[in-house]
């Protein structure tokens, strides 16, 4: 390691820490995440149609995404708890065989949403595949990524969909 790199979640110790955020500004932030569960055309319809034996299964996802991101300092170590303003579960398909999920999350803070954007799709892709898996075992989740961000030091940023 080079004498002038620091890296933000280690103490003089070498030990990890979290961030100190106290004299940063709050500013108005959002994240969206994007997530695919790429699945046979048959068990995206039964999901469409609420046919899937265990319930309402977008339904469940999109309550299992909002609570994921609420919670998510409490899975990721070095996260701040944060003061959620919003968060907002999206689902789509292009008549295919695949469910695209795209989670949004809303705070004014001094730090930013990605992660809890992040750990809502994933947690709304998981339950996704839970309450499916008796019909398809091999839905495939990902790739979930970061697809935009804005507020903050670090400015605006906005991936184009892979």
């Amino acid at each position: 390691m080079e004498d002038n790199q620091q890296f933000t979640h280690i103490n003089e110790q070498g030990r990890a820490r979290m961030v100190d955020v106290s004299e940063k500004q709050e500013t108005s932030r959002t994240a969206v995440a994007h997530t695919t569960l790429t699945m046979r055309p048959s068990t995206l319809d039964k999901i469409k149609r609420g046919q899937v034996s265990k319930g309402d299964v977008l339904g469940v996802a999109q309550v299992a995404g909002v609570m994921a991101a609420k919670q998510t300092s409490n899975w990721i170590p070095m996260c701040h708890p944060i003061a959620i303003s919003g968060v907002d579960i999206r689902f789509s398909d292009n008549d295919s065989d695949e469910l695209y999920i795209e989670a949004t999350v809303k705070t004014t803070g001094k730090t930013g949403v990605e992660m809890e954007a992040l750990t809502a799709a994933s947690c709304a892709a998981l339950t996704v595949y839970d309450m499916c898996k008796a019909l398809e075992k091999g839905i495939v989740i990902g790739p979930t990524f970061l697809l935009s961000k804005s507020g903050g030091k670090s400015g605006d940023y906005r991936r184009d969909l892979i």
